[in-house]
Order: structure tokens, then C-alpha cells, then sequence
């Protein structure tokens, strides 16, 4: 099971014909953290014209506001930037400083799809997935075999231990699992020993 959500939380800005905008964006897990957010946010810039966000969460659920802004021109483009980026379990809050310039519709759509878009990118999309974890110990010979072998299936190194033979902590994807461990006994002939130790959801 795999889903893609930000990386981080993250903020970033730029001027539009006078318009601060500043788009702030994280990753959430719940409509209570989402709103969280948005209100730290708002508690930050609240001296801002709007305050404007849209959130969407892996179950589907998804809100948005425009926070006075034309209805239409603010809270929708944000959450098409998250609908059109393809992850989900994310919150996107957009404030604008008004710099006296109207903008007109086209001209807010466009500005705070650029601020959601830029905090995204700040924020980094990553996909998350089952991994599991387990053990390996084997002599210095095999470890050189088995150095290549974790780079083509991408397995992750959690720690290691040198002393008459090397100790091994690792992690692999629950799709490539079963094919690493079976490359592992065909480069060991059986010397290698195997562990699983856990599991969980990473990137």
C-alpha cells in the first residue's frame, strides 16, 4: 500500500502587483490537524486581507475556504493544486497582504494557484510506503555481494555493526521484499541469516 502526501511543512511568498502573497503548506492526517494548522497560520498573518486554504484528506474529504476573496477565485485553485499534484493528507493556507492593486479574477486565480503551487514544491510531494524491517548478518565476503543487491532493490541501511562478522539493519519495500530475500539466499547459499524485526510506513 503506497500514498503520496508533502514531505514537510513549508512556506514561501512573492509580490504581485503589490499583493504579498504567502503560501504555507504541511502534511496532515486528520481534519483536527488540518484545522490546526489553518489556525496557527491565521494567528500569524492575522493582521492579513485573507487567509484563504483548502485541505484533502486520503479518505477524500476535502474543504476549502476563500476567506472573503471573490467566491471562486482563491480556496478552489488551491485545492485543484492539490487534486491536479495527485497526493492527498495535505493543507494549503494562502494569506494575502492587499497592496491596493485589484487583481480582477483571473489575475487572484492565478496568484494563489502560483503561492499553493510554490508552497508544494517547497514542501516536497513523497510517496509513502509498507515497508518491512529485518535483520541480516553475514561475513565480509557476502557483504560486498550484498552492497549492489540493496542498491537495485533500493533497500534502506537503518545501522550496522562491524566486528567479526557485519550486522546489518534494513529495510525493503513490501513489493520487493520477498525477491531481495530470495537473491539473498542465492548470493549466500544459505550462509546469510534473515531476521524480520518490524515494520512500518516510510519514504
Amino acid at each position: 500500500m503506497e500514498y503520496i502526501t508533502l514531505g514537510k511543512a513549508a512556506e514561501t511568498s512573492f509580490t504581485e502587483r503589490k499583493s504579498l502573497f504567502i503560501g504555507n503548506s504541511a502534511p496532515v492526517k486528520t481534519e483536527e490537524e488540518a484545522m490546526e494548522f489553518i489556525s496557527k497560520i491565521r494567528g500569524k498573518y492575522g493582521d492579513a486581507t485573507h487567509n484563504c486554504y483548502a485541505y484533502m484528506l486520503a479518505n477524500g474529504f476535502a474543504r476549502y475556504s476563500d476567506d472573503g476573496e471573490p467566491q471562486g477565485t482563491a480556496g478552489v485553485p488551491i485545492l485543484s493544486v492539490i487534486q491536479k499534484g495527485g497526493f492527498t493528507d495535505a493543507v494549503i493556507v494562502v494569506t494575502r497582504y492587499f497592496g491596493g492593486i485589484l487583481l480582477g479574477a483571473g489575475g487572484l486565480v492565478r496568484a494563489y494557484s502560483a503561492s499553493a503551487r510554490d508552497a508544494v514544491a517547497a514542501a516536497e510531494i513523497v510517496t509513502y510506503a509498507h515497508f518491512v524491517e529485518f535483520s541480516v548478518g553475514c561475513s565480509y565476503s557476502d557483504y560486498q555481494k550484498l552492497i549492489p543487491l540493496m542498491e537495485a532493490f533500493s533497500v534502506k541501511e537503518d545501522g550496522s555493526e562491524f566486528t567479526d562478522t557485519v550486522n546489518l539493519r534494513l529495510a525493503a519495500k513490501d513489493a520487493d521484499y520477498a525477491s531481495f530475500r530470495s537473491k539473498l539466499a542465492e548470493i549466500g547459499s544459505g550462509r546469510i541469516a534473515v531476521n524480520e524485526t518490524g515494520e512500518r510506513f516510510s519514504y
